[in-house]
């Protein structure tokens, strides 16, 4: 009898996946003949996010090579490493190139038919360019995998579910605005994917408030200026000419600033030594805790000390004319103070002479905290000023301090990954510092700025649905109201399994698969087993991606980091060949 695997989503992870089960087959699996079944809608290797078929405005968010599928000599892992190119290398393209997500989908496509022709003689990949819905099938036998429009469902000795990114449900607050938008004539476009989203509503010159500050609007910003025709002109593109048919974007979030910029050069010199206070003993004694542990109070404290031993270990080994201490001295008594101690203060104030040379991650998480503006002209400029520092500082090597915490901040993620349960605001925070838009992304903001098709809100956005209208208020400029009839919230939906269009996971759920405290679907760490609400691992069925806990570290691996994905992938390949191997 032929074994046969489904794996439900057939973009990057299910790719990588792929792979591993290619790279692993000749050693683990002798079985007859082997049927991979591959689920989704859309085509493999790119999936739906990464597609060919959206707008060629849209880039990546990394720098090309900082973007591989595959293996290398610092992957950990079980099963053999097979190196292969990484996006720069296979396309042909400079290596900070950021390229445009058909470039992506086209190195994905590549990278799945050739996992697909290592597979071991015997084996057929099939693909179903449907949803699967449900899955059913007792613990300790074949489980069925039913599949939408179909009556019969593929029958499988083991099931992958990688779905990726998913859609949401609207939560009470959203409903509550949907339901508000349609009674008065109103536009509100929920929490989405922005390539997916019909943004034919917004209509051109018509003011619209725009909740989030991140990549989403980033996409949006995009799509809603050179996708309607605008340009930018100037040598260094800076400044935009509309075409008229743009709307005008009035955008705020908490923070009320974007992202910051991608680093615009390389490291040189002396790395830190990472990890050093967050690395696997301590994820051990916490996974250890009896009483379990607390992110603020148990992980956190570890965080500050790991990015803040990266940042001062660059400053005074790179920079060391704007110390006034070595580092060795320094060090020693950095470690013996708690982090935010009145001590630890004033040993940097003392040893770290500029306060622009200090690591200061309050800051950098509210840079608006206690900032107000009395005119609106003031807050536009307030805001433009910002976006220019932080371009300048991010592209500018005698900031290389900020290049040494971003690597802390890959390591520690890297690192949180074996926890089960880590909450969102860590995964922001990550984001804000970490994952922001390129930096000629932030050139065009600020040209759109300069041209009053962006207008900035500020931070602590509110939006209250009063009047007919939306009408936001910041804390940055108090008493101002701006007014609009379209209300965008520029964010991907939260991907919980209680509130995900999903129909499979939520069946799941609602038939004992566990969940944790943030709404992930909760797997075994080792292998990505799902477990029930006993903390059991299903013998035959497994998840990877951002709708579990095995979330991994970012969309793509950059090569040499030891990529927490790349080593869930090969565990749970192994896994999977193991089970079809001894499947009767």
């Amino acid at each position: 009898m032929r074994h046969s695997l489904v794996i439900v989503g057939a973009g990057p992870r299910g790719t990588g996946v792929l792979e591993r089960l290619a790279a692993n087959a000749p050693e683990l699996y002798a079985g007859p003949g082997l049927d991979i079944h591959l689920v989704d809608p859309y085509p493999p290797g790119g999936g739906r996010v990464w597609r060919h078929d959206q707008s060629p405005l849209l880039w990546m968010n990394s720098q090309a090579k900082d973007v591989t599928m595959f293996t290398d000599e610092t992957v950990e892992v079980t099963g053999p490493v097979l190196p292969g190119p990484s996006l720069d290398a296979w396309a042909g393209l400079d290596g900070r190139a950021f390229a445009g997500r058909r470039e992506q989908s086209r190195y994905l496509r590549w990278v799945y038919e050739k996992a697909v022709a290592a597979l071991p003689p015997g084996t057929v990949v099939h693909h179903h360019r449907r949803r699967a819905v449900r899955v059913t099938g007792p613990r300790g036998g074949r489980q069925a995998v039913w599949l939408e429009g179909v009556t019969a469902p593929l029958a499988a000795d083991a099931v992958l579910l990688a779905q990726g990114h998913l859609d949401a449900e609207p939560n009470d607050t959203q409903r509550e605005l949907a339901s508000y938008a349609e009674r008065h004539g109103l536009v509100h476009l929920p929490p989405d994917f922005t390539a997916d989203a019909d943004l034919t509503s917004l209509a051109p010159g018509e003011p619209v408030l725009v909740r989030g500050f991140g990549l989403a609007f980033v996409d949006l910003m995009v799509l809603l200026t050179e996708g309607r025709g605008g340009r930018y002109e100037g040598r260094a593109q800076d400044t935009y000419v509309p075409s008229g048919r743009e709307p005008v974007l009035y955008v705020g979030s908490r923070r009320g600033v974007p992202y910051h910029s991608k680093i615009g050069y390389d490291w040189t010199g002396e790395p830190p030594a990472l990890p050093r206070h967050l690395g696997p003993a301590q994820i051990d004694a916490l996974l250890a805790r009896p009483g379990g542990h607390d992110f603020r109070r148990d992980v956190w404290p570890l965080i500050e000390r790991e990015l803040g031993f990266a940042h001062y270990h660059r400053l005074f080994t790179a920079h060391p004319e704007r110390t006034r201490m070595a580092w060795r001295d320094f060090d020693e008594k950095y470690e013996a103070c708690a982090p935010g101690s009145p001590e630890r203060d004033a040993l940097i104030a003392s040893a770290v002479p500029d306060p622009a040379d200090r690591l200061d991650l309050a800051a950098l998480d509210r840079p608006l905290s206690g900032v107000r503006h009395t005119s609106y002209e003031a807050l536009q400029e307030g805001l433009r000023g910002h976006i220019a520092r932080d371009l300048a500082r991010r592209h500018d090597p005698a900031h290389s301090p900020d290049l040494a915490v971003f690597l802390g901040l890959l390591s520690v993620y890297g690192q949180l990954t074996r926890l089960p349960d880590v909450g969102t605001w860590w995964h922001g925070f990550f984001s804000l510092l970490a994952s922001g838009p390129p930096g000629p992304r932030l050139r065009q903001l600020l040209a759109l700025s300069r041209a009053g098709v962006v207008r900035f809100l500020g931070a602590d956005v509110e939006v209250a649905a009063d009047g007919g209208v939306f009408r936001a208020r910041s804390a940055t400029l108090p008493g101002h109201v701006t007014e609009a009839r379209a209300l965008v919230e520029a964010r991907l939906p939260q991907p919980t399994v209680a509130r995900t269009r999903d129909p499979l996971l939520r069946a799941l759920h609602a038939e004992g698969a566990a969940a944790t405290e943030a709404g992930l679907l909760a797997v075994d760490p080792a292998d990505g087993r799902v477990l029930d609400r006993a903390g059991v691992p299903h013998p035959r069925r497994f998840a990877l991606g951002p709708h579990t806990n095995a979330r991994g570290a970012g969309a793509f691996t950059r090569p040499r980091t030891n990529s927490p994905s790349f080593r869930q992938n090969d565990a749970t390949a192994r896994a999977l060949l193991d089970i079809l191997g001894a499947a009767r």
